[in-house]
């Protein structure tokens, strides 16, 4: 469901049964003269938007104004635009300190934009997981007071962590495309990998006779295909319906 769209009583409903909560979390960067500079944010609503018709699922509004640089291009004339994550992580604190306070306990992000290193973090990812962290210890102690780790009713702490079950799991981030699954799908910036991601998600955002490929990064989506997408996609389903669907008990 779309939090937007969500009546009180849906809301409820879906903290009850501990839902997922997910944000798709990107940027707005040139991706080539063939596609859509919302490339990076679009390719993670479109697969939420697939798994939204098998699961229950709440999406919130996506956030497209991550920290894109402008290592790829400069921003005149071509799109770009750059938020810094001194920007980025108290937005990220006060979102992540609302969705607690409504009441969720399933809270993910997942991003693709420079996520092929996401175990070591970029801009964006960082900001975000950061302020995860922070809120969250932050919001323990404004609930249960100083010392609530120390407390005897945490003395199965350790065994929580190791089952997936501890408040640090309230909020998780997810790269799109993980280190195996990089192994055996091109990952690339407006190549074969993510221009055949959008031909199989959003075909609208490619026009390959707009190809330019005097850009190296670039050069190799001539050979992209709905097909090859497609098999992104599913690998990309499949893992993300593993991740989604973990469902700690609230404690």
């Amino acid at each position: 469901m779309r939090y937007e769209m969500m009546l009180p009583y849906q809301i409820r409903q879906s903290i009850a049964g501990n839902w997922p909560v997910v944000l798709p979390l990107g940027v707005l960067e040139y991706h080539g003269e063939h596609m859509a500079v919302g490339m990076d944010t679009l390719v993670v609503i479109k697969i939420l938007e697939r798994l939204e018709q098998e699961m229950n699922l709440v999406i919130l509004p996506p956030f497209y104004y991550g920290a894109a640089s402008y290592a790829v291009e400069a921003p005149e004339g071509n799109g770009s635009i750059q938020v810094g994550q001194n920007a980025l992580a108290p937005f990220a604190g006060d979102l992540f300190r609302s969705l607690l306070r409504v009441g969720f306990r399933n809270i993910h992000f997942v991003i693709h934009h420079q996520s092929e290193n996401f175990a070591v973090g970029m801009p964006t990812d960082l900001s975000f997981k950061f302020a995860a962290r922070q809120v969250i210890f932050q919001y323990l102690e404004e609930t249960r007071g100083e010392g609530w780790w120390g407390d005897s009713a945490m003395a199965d702490y350790y065994a929580r962590q190791a089952d997936g079950d501890d408040p640090f799991n309230w909020i998780k981030g997810h790269p799109l495309l993980d280190a195996d699954m990089i192994k055996s799908y091109p990952f690339d910036h407006a190549g074969i990998g993510e221009t055949s991601l959008m031909l199989a998600l959003c075909p609208e955002a490619v026009e390959l006779d707009k190809l330019d490929q005097s850009r190296w990064y670039t050069r190799s989506a001539a050979e992209a295909s709905r097909e090859l997408g497609q098999r992104g996609v599913d690998m990309i389903l499949d893992r993300l319906r593993t991740e989604l669907q973990h469902n700690p008990d609230k404690i």
